[in-house]
């Protein structure tokens, strides 16, 4: 499988905090070490009660679509080359509190509609500064014979 975006638009930039996020092919969610409050994206603190300490939590991995867009104008010259393109918030099944911005690969935006499960996919991608192997979380659609 292939990046949605180009392959010149610019990768994430890790930090200490969303490092398990874009390495761990996994969709990898950070939560507080004090309340037990699971918050994506990964932040310093605590959104629920300040604390500054946090493990992660693997989430299973699939979800719903909340909302989408279907974007038909290129905001950067890079994305000219794959208009039109779907941006998707994913609300996780088993963290149903978390929603999770990405794009849904493998299926043309016409055929988009809030409500349609999807699971996460990882597409690995070089990271030629740091040296390492990212894995990009994608979307995907979910038969119901799929699971």
């Amino acid at each position: 499988m292939r990046r949605y975006l180009p392959d010149s638009w610019p990768l994430p930039a890790l930090t200490p905090f969303n490092r398990p996020f874009f390495t761990s092919g996994r969709i990898m969610l950070q939560r507080c070490a004090a309340c037990g409050a699971v918050q994506h994206p990964p932040e310093e603190v605590c959104h629920r009660c300040l604390a500054l300490e946090f493990d992660y939590v693997a989430s299973q991995g699939y979800g719903v679509i909340y909302s989408y867009v279907v974007q038909h104008y290129a905001p950067a010259p890079v994305l000219q080359e794959v208009v039109p393109f779907n941006i998707v918030l994913v609300q996780l099944e088993d963290f149903p509190q978390v929603r999770i911005v990405g794009n849904v690969v493998n299926c043309p935006p016409q055929e988009l509609a809030i409500g349609q499960r999807v699971r996460a996919v990882f597409v690995p991608v070089q990271d030629e500064e740091l040296g390492e192997t990212l894995l990009l979380p994608h979307w995907e659609r979910v038969d119901s014979a799929q699971g």
